[in-house]
């Protein structure tokens, strides 16, 4: 199905919930979330229902999210479930990589085709500052996992911080050149618990480009990401730029939040509920949310914050 300005929506992004074992200072409050009672959020049924009405619709590629995805009991059983919908070509998941180590070989065997793990640091002590209480091995064993289950291409998320994390852009790079993954910078978002950023810490993509200065162009995979490759590496890196150089005509994505409800634009306050409606009626409201889906987000930048009205965690990233 197509929105008032022809952009194809192909693309649906679920939140299996907002809990999350790491707690990321730009994702999150220091304190973590409160746990919600089970019938706060989607049952499995519910998400395949609404679900299968996408795909009826044009959707092709579900990416399931969280906080973190796989936390979520049970989402084994989801994953098969979604899996076995006439016309789902592609089943991502974006984690924190934690758990890896232990579920990525059932993960693929339940259907997933590759994953998206977050790596914003390679030092141990600003892992564990960013992301609270975590621990760099952990992921560093996740990444690995992954990698042996096949659960490829691997990308690998770094959001790029000013001041955090912008003296490792060539370490996180160098990754790249032995090994056929993705790096992909991520400038921070102006959203939720972004709040403790000054202005020094929203650096532009650019910055990447100047601190390798011999990245050729790569090949477009059809997602928002710009795409270069060192010189002879095996893998690519990605740029991704929601402030700087905005790809809003480009979006081909909408996203479930954990409690039901339709996002047509991450930056945007306006969500439809789903839940309890099945039928013609949930139908017709995916075709609501799709058609309201704006044709720009409001300007992003360290003065000018996201309209989203949740955290990170609380969308699906």
């Amino acid at each position: 199905m197509r929105d008032t300005i022809g952009r194809e929506i192909t693309y649906l992004r679920i939140s299996l919930t907002d809990l999350c074992n790491l707690r990321c200072v730009y994702c999150m409050p220091p304190e973590g979330v409160r746990k919600q009672e089970h019938r706060a959020i989607l049952s499995f049924e519910e998400i395949e229902e609404i679900a299968r009405a996408a795909v009826s619709m044009g959707v092709r590629k579900i990416r399931l999210t969280g906080g973190e995805p796989l936390v979520r009991r049970g989402m084994l059983s989801l994953c098969r479930g979604l899996r076995e919908i006439p016309g789902v070509e592609e089943l991502t998941l974006t984690t924190n990589g934690l758990l890896l180590p232990e579920m990525a070989e059932p993960l693929k065997a339940a259907g997933v085709d590759r994953i998206n793990v977050s790596l914003d640091t390679l030092d141990p002590d600003k892992y564990r500052k960013i992301t609270r209480i975590g621990s760099l091995d952990q992921v560093l064993a996740g990444i690995r996992a992954a990698r042996d289950a096949g659960l490829t291409p691997l990308k690998l998320n770094c959001v790029l911080i000013g001041g955090f994390n912008d003296d490792e852009i060539p370490a996180l790079a160098a990754l790249t050149r032995d090994e056929p993954v993705e790096v992909r910078f991520i400038e921070l978002m102006p959203i939720g618990h972004a709040v403790p950023f000054g202005p020094e810490a929203y650096l532009p993509c650019e910055t990447v480009l100047e601190r390798l200065p011999r990245l050729e162009r790569a090949g477009q995979d059809g997602g928002v990401a710009e795409r270069y490759r060192l010189p002879g590496a095996a893998g690519t890196i990605g740029l991704i730029r929601p402030l700087s150089r905005c790809f809003c005509r480009q979006c081909n994505r909408i996203r479930l939040t954990a409690d039901g409800c339709l996002k047509p634009c991450l930056h945007s306050r306006e969500e439809l509920p789903l839940r309890g409606l099945h039928g013609e009626q949930l139908r017709a409201q995916l075709e609501r949310a799709i058609l309201h889906k704006p044709e720009q987000h409001a300007e992003l930048s360290a003065r000018s914050r996201s309209q989203a009205a949740r955290d990170m965690n609380q969308i699906g990233g």
